[in-house]
C-alpha cells in the first residue's frame, strides 16, 4: 500500500482527518516533526473519531529519519507550483505522497531534496490558493488506491 507523509503539520483536525482517511484506505500516515500540536489533543482525537486504533501512524523526529524509514520508495511532493497533475502519475505500492505544513506547503529546500521523485499538483480553478491539507491528502490517496482497484475495499 502507499504512504502519506505530512511534513511538520500544524493544525490538529487536519491530521485527525488524515488518520481517519488512512484507516479507511489501508494507507500509512507518516508525520515529520516538529508537529504544531500534541497527538493527544482533543481536536485531533475528535477529528479522527475512533479510527486511531485502526490507523498506521508513525512519527519521525526529522525528515532524514523519515527517509531512513521509508526508502527506497518513490516520493511525490504535492505543491501548487508543479506542472504535473497528480492524476498523471501511475502510482505503485510503497509510493510516498508528501504534503507540507499548513498554510504554506513545502518550502523550496525541501522540494529540492534528492529523495523526491517528482513534484505534482492537484488541479484547481484559477485564483485559488490551495486545498485544505486533509482534503488534498484524501484526493491523492483515493486516486492512488483507485489505480490499484481499491484492494480490500467494500
Amino acid at each position: 500500500m502507499f504512504k502519506v507523509l505530512f511534513h511538520s503539520p500544524r493544525i490538529p483536525p487536519n491530521t485527525g482527518n488524515a488518520i481517519r482517511m488512512v484507516a479507511a484506505t489501508g494507507a500509512e500516515l507518516h508525520l515529520v516533526e516538529p508537529l504544531g500540536f500534541d497527538l493527544s489533543e482533543p481536536k485531533l482525537r475528535r477529528a479522527g473519531l475512533d479510527y486511531h486504533d485502526l490507523a498506521a501512524v508513525t512519527v519521525h523526529a526529522s525528515l532524514p529519519d523519515a527517509w531512513a524509514a521509508l526508502m527506497p520508495a518513490r516520493v511525490f511532493a504535492f505543491t501548487s507550483h508543479a506542472d504535473t497533475s497528480f492524476a498523471d502519475v501511475c502510482y505503485r505500492a510503497g509510493d510516498v505522497l508528501m504534503f507540507g505544513p499548513e498554510p504554506d506547503g513545502l518550502d523550496a529546500a525541501t522540494l529540492a531534496d534528492p529523495h523526491i521523485t517528482g513534484q505534482v499538483r492537484i488541479p484547481m480553478l484559477a485564483g485559488r490558493r490551495s486545498l485544505n491539507l486533509s482534503n488534498a491528502a484524501a484526493v491523492a490517496a483515493y486516486e492512488a488506491w483507485r489505480q490499484h482497484g481499491f484492494p480490500g475495499g467494500v
